[in-house]
């Protein structure tokens, strides 16, 4: 059975991965900062939780201790958890990096141990085209004219550590998504977006490629962006 982990996993798109991983044999772990969130969501699903923290370092050791200890390995790691703020200020700055890029540090460098145990190890990055340069400088895109420019910048980070871990780590399968675009909670002050279901329907793609599958790129249900 798959062993799957995602991050930020108690709503939202991250959920309903879960949902559909499940539904195609994954034995999957979410991962949620809010542990009675996390679980009421991993209870609802049939899934596993496990307390997960991306800005905090003890929080993501002791979660992939945990998974160790259960599962011995990780064949998918989803890299879900995120933030969107519209101030701008080194506070918020500090937050949305943090969460958004620096967190996929922290938990890759925690799972790598345990992804190379995997036969198809699989790292997928939930990050977004708005931190795409071509996306935000063609105005024909709906990025173009988004005021959104801390998430953008930490979403851009987030693409580029995904393709410097697929040069780093030829034997793991690094891709990072553009979800397209989703009414969560995150979004709701926008009032836009289709549903976290259509959107995981992304996620999920990308999360069960098999060993022969791309690596290094950014894609959104079409296929691969341009960076």
């Amino acid at each position: 059975m798959t062993v799957t982990l995602i991050t930020g996993a108690n709503k939202g798109i991250g959920f309903e991965t879960a949902r559909l991983l499940l539904a195609a044999g994954h034995d999957v772990w979410i991962g949620a900062r809010d542990a009675g969130r996390g679980a009421k969501a991993a209870a609802e699903l049939g899934a596993r939780f496990v307390q997960l923290d991306v800005t905090d370092d003890a929080s993501v050791a002791a979660a992939l201790a945990t998974v160790d200890a259960e599962a011995g390995r990780l064949d998918v790691l989803v890299h879900n958890a995120g933030i969107l703020d519209t101030n701008l200020d080194g506070p918020t700055a500090l937050r949305s990096f943090d969460t958004n890029a620096v967190g996929i540090v922290r938990v890759t460098e925690a799972a790598l141990p345990l992804l190379r145990r995997s036969e198809s190890p699989n790292v997928v990055t939930v990050s977004s085209s708005a931190g795409s340069f071509w996306a935000v400088t063609n105005p024909e895109r709906p990025e173009f004219g988004l005021p959104i420019a801390l998430y953008a910048a930490s979403k851009a980070a987030a693409t580029m550590l995904t393709v410097q871990y697929a040069k780093a780590h030829p034997g793991i399968r690094f891709n990072a998504l553009e979800p397209g675009t989703t009414a969560t909670d995150m979004t709701a002050s926008f009032g836009i977006g289709r549903t976290p279901a259509e959107s995981a329907a992304v996620v999920a793609r990308l999360a069960t490629l098999g060993a022969d599958g791309p690596t290094g790129t950014l894609q959104d249900e079409n296929g691969t962006l341009p960076f």
